[in-house]
């Protein structure tokens, strides 16, 4: 099948980032921080960012829940996109990384509607439900360790109110899981499979869009 999506060389993305980026200053600090990071390969892209924002505002999001924080754009994307009473659960292991995306939250006066969990997502996850948290999210962001996955998706199915949206990133591994080789890294193989059981889950609606490194947002139907 021949694609109909235009490819994106410098010069087009340079065109996006002038017409389509309203990014807040400190969002624009962070980003710029981050890419002279030894990890910036990790950060989502500014595009990516933005439609967090949108999706977050078309939403009406007011509880919203992170897998895998890095330095904090993301989640900045987010909040910036809320209303005032709107607040995060943001799960992360990394106090080396999640130190960088405090100082920024705080930069921008949202630090304070963020519960930050600094222990392996599973547990923050299974504290929600135990907590009596099933249902109570509007949004969900998904972008940490691949192997887990699965579990990550099954727990947020869980957390995410009916109607809610569980976006899910990095699904295309540069590409490596169109056709994954005996020798490429277990979390390829899982991808692949994680990406196959999703087409043909009836708990959800879902789409894929090529935007980063491959993005599905999957729709709680019930």
């Amino acid at each position: 099948m021949t694609s109909r999506t235009v490819p994106l060389d410098g010069t087009l993305h340079d065109y996006l980032m002038a017409i389509g980026l309203t990014e807040h200053p400190v969002m624009r600090e962070l980003r710029e921080f981050t890419a002279g990071h030894r990890m910036a390969k990790m950060q989502i892209a500014p595009e990516q960012g933005q439609f967090m924002g949108w999706l977050v505002h078309l939403l009406g999001v007011r509880r919203y829940l992170e897998i895998g924080v890095f330095t904090g754009y993301s989640m900045l994307a987010a909040m910036l996109a809320m209303p005032a009473d709107g607040d995060a659960v943001a799960c992360d292991v990394s106090e080396e990384f999640t130190s960088i995306a405090r100082d920024y939250w705080q930069r921008a006066g949202v630090a304070g509607r963020i519960r930050l969990e600094l222990q392996p997502a599973l547990l923050t996850l299974q504290q929600l439900l135990a907590e009596g948290q099933a249902g109570q999210f509007d949004l969900v962001f998904i972008d940490a360790d691949k192997p887990s996955y699965q579990d990550y998706f099954e727990a947020c199915l869980q957390l995410v109110r009916p109607g809610g949206v569980i976006a899910i990133d990095n699904i295309f591994l540069s590409g490596r899981v169109v056709s994954p080789r005996p020798q490429d890294p277990p979390g390829v193989h899982l991808m692949h499979a994680f990406n196959a059981r999703l087409q043909q889950d009836a708990r959800i609606r879902h789409c894929v869009l090529p935007i980063g490194d491959g993005l599905t947002l999957c729709t709680r139907l019930r």
